[in-house]
Parts: C-alpha cells; sequence; structure tokens
C-alpha cells in the first residue's frame, strides 16, 4: 500500500464506454501516455499530475460507494504500480475495469481484472505502436475496442477481426470518434454487413458535452 502512483484525477461519474455503459463508475485516470492519438480528447494526461499512494487512492475510490472502479489513462500501465493497485482495488471486492491502449503486455495485470484494450485503428496515427501479442493474452470477459475515424478505419477494424478471429477471443465494440463520424453511419454499416459487434457512443459526451474533465 506505500507504492505511490502519478494521478491525473480521481471522479465519480457514469460509466460511459464499453459494456458497463450506463453503470454508475469510480475513475481513477492516471497520468502519462505513450501515444499522441489524433483525436485524443485527454490531453492534460500527459502531464504528472499529482502522486499518489494506493492507500490514498483506495480512501477516495471508497467515499464513492460505487461496486465498479475504471482504471485509465493516459495508458495506465506505464507505471509499474498499477498491477497492484489493480490487485489491491479486488482484494476490496470491486469489479476492475482497466482500459489499456494496446501497446503494453496486458498479462502483467491480475486474472480477475477485466481488461477494456484499444486496436488503433489507421486514422489514429498510432496503429504502427500496437503490441500485437496481446490478442493471444485477451481472456473472453475481456473487451477490444477499436475507435473509428471514417469508413477505412471500420474496414481496416473488419478485416482485423477476421485476421485474428476476435470475436473468439473477446468483446468487440465499435465507436465513433466524437465529432468526426456520425454515430447513424457507423450503425448503417454495421447492419449492412451483419457484423456482430457492440456500437458503442461516449454517453458522457452527451451527457456532459461542455465539461472536459472529471466526468
Amino acid at each position: 500500500m506505500n507504492e505511490m502512483l502519478w494521478v491525473s484525477e480521481i471522479f465519480y461519474s457514469i460509466q460511459g464506454e464499453s459494456s458497463y455503459a450506463g453503470y454508475p463508475c469510480g475513475f481513477i485516470r492516471l497520468s502519462g501516455c505513450n501515444l499522441r492519438c489524433t483525436y485524443c480528447d485527454t490531453t492534460y494526461v500527459y502531464e504528472n499530475g499529482d502522486l499518489l499512494s494506493i492507500e490514498e487512492i483506495i480512501q477516495k475510490i471508497h467515499s464513492f460507494g460505487s461496486p465498479l472502479v475504471e482504471v485509465t489513462g493516459g495508458e495506465p500501465l506505464l507505471q509499474e504500480e498499477t498491477p497492484e493497485l489493480v490487485k489491491t482495488l479486488l482484494c476490496e471486492n470491486y469489479t476492475v475495469l482497466v482500459e489499456t491502449n494496446g501497446t503494453k503486455d496486458i498479462s502483467v495485470l491480475p486474472e480477475k481484472a477485466i481488461r477494456i484494450m484499444d486496436i488503433k485503428c489507421p486514422g489514429s496515427g498510432q496503429d504502427h505502436f500496437m503490441d500485437w501479442e496481446n490478442i493471444s493474452r485477451l481472456r473472453k470477459k475481456d473487451e477490444v475496442k477499436f475507435v473509428l475515424m471514417d469508413e477505412k478505419d471500420y474496414q481496416w477494424a473488419k478485416g482485423i477481426i477476421e485476421k485474428f478471429q476476435l470475436r473468439k477471443k473477446a468483446h468487440i465494440l465499435f465507436s465513433p470518434v466524437y465529432g468526426k463520424l456520425s454515430p447513424s453511419d457507423l450503425a448503417e454499416w454495421i447492419l449492412r454487413d451483419r457484423l456482430p459487434v457492440r456500437l458503442q457512443i461516449q454517453l458522457h459526451k452527451i451527457l456532459w458535452p461542455h465539461i472536459e474533465r472529471g466526468k
């Protein structure tokens, strides 16, 4: 519990993405990111934030009274203390989601954690940083997220799903880049191709469109 982590923010909100969308959730947004996606909406995590102990983080999460917690970033796996934080949360009987950009080895996380792993599409400008070995590390309760800029990204994502047989490995999420790709267009493509993926729209962008942090 003495380990220290750089934390950008800790807040209580509605889970806006993933299969858990709509549930109240405590969020731990860790500082630091090794990518610079073209559509990034959390550039403030590039700064260090506050250095907090795991005990301080857990105390704040306790105050929310929610059984669901997400550890996100930035890229949370840049900090070697993150698996210990996740382990501690699991020991406190939280359901723990970890959102990661897919460039770091996800196997370092405890078995009971639910990994939500991005697969970066070409529109992000960062697809060449992917650790493709992570696909073999997925479990069926994990989730894979494609954030799509346009139909080129959509077609690319379809190819990746087929190449790696992703439907057998994890839940698949398709998310349109806010303000760049119309959710209705993405919905039409999914229906047209009868693609068995979950369309997700960032609920927090709809609920609090003018708030950039803490929601």
